[in-house]
């Protein structure tokens, strides 16, 4: 079997080093980073497939059940907190397990003993497309979004938002794999933070296109395809 890969994620130092040297303890475990900000742990979920995640749930940036909502649904997520009053709310979201600090080494091993690898999946997330839809994860949720649906795409940070009329919907995804599953007769990447949806523009004013009243830059390098291809 080859090695479970993990990441800790939590603000105090402290706690990072014994989770640190409990990993280390274990020959089926390997820890690819140790970070305070949860953002630096997403951005390596991107890069990289991660099976187990020690989330802190007080910290600064993100409270770690907000963050756990981003996680990729083939990481795997063990709580670590000093409340315990969080252990519900960590069981709901299907965590595999919840460490109450301090953490004893027996305790910790019983929690990872559960994980498992799981199948390969390609990209941080579960991304795939049909004739008509696209089936993205939000969350710990699988959503099928029909192409006639989706306004436009944005980047933000490390996910995307799908706007679906009055309706937004986050995923950890990034544009490039994106323009990879879409069909080009439908969509159209206008801007490094925009695709939009061909058959929803309804104005070019200026170096902007509208769909709807939304307001939507276009880069100098996709203009002129913008002009010839959508007007």
């Amino acid at each position: 079997m080859e090695p479970i890969k993990c990441i800790v994620v939590d603000d105090e130092e402290l706690a990072r080093g014994l989770l640190k040297a409990y990993i280390n303890r274990l020959d089926f475990l390997t820890l690819i980073a140790e970070v305070a900000n949860p953002l630096d742990a997403l951005q390596i979920m991107k890069e990289e497939r991660i099976d187990v995640l020690f989330l802190d749930i007080q910290m600064p940036e993100i409270k770690g059940t907000d963050f756990a909502k981003l996680v990729p649904e083939h990481t795997q997520v063990i709580f670590t907190t000093a409340y315990s009053e969080y252990a519900l709310e960590g069981f709901e979201l299907n965590a595999l397990d919840y460490l109450l600090k301090p953490i004893t080494f027996e305790r910790f091993l019983a929690a990872v003993n559960k994980a498992k690898p799981n199948q390969k999946e390609v990209g941080p997330e579960k991304i795939s497309s049909g004739s008509d839809s696209i089936t993205v994860k939000s969350g710990y949720d699988l959503h099928k979004i029909k192409y006639e649906d989706i306004l436009y795409i944005e980047s933000d940070s490390e996910y995307v938002n799908f706007y679906l009329g009055d309706k937004k919907l986050m995923s950890l995804q990034s544009l490039k794999k994106l323009l990879d599953i879409l069909p080009e007769d439908r969509f159209m990447r206008v801007h490094r933070s925009y695709i939009i949806n061909r058959n929803k523009v309804t104005a070019l004013k200026g170096r902007d296109i509208y769909i709807g009243d939304k307001e939507i830059p276009v880069s100098a390098q996709y203009f002129d395809a913008v002009k010839q291809e959508l007007f």
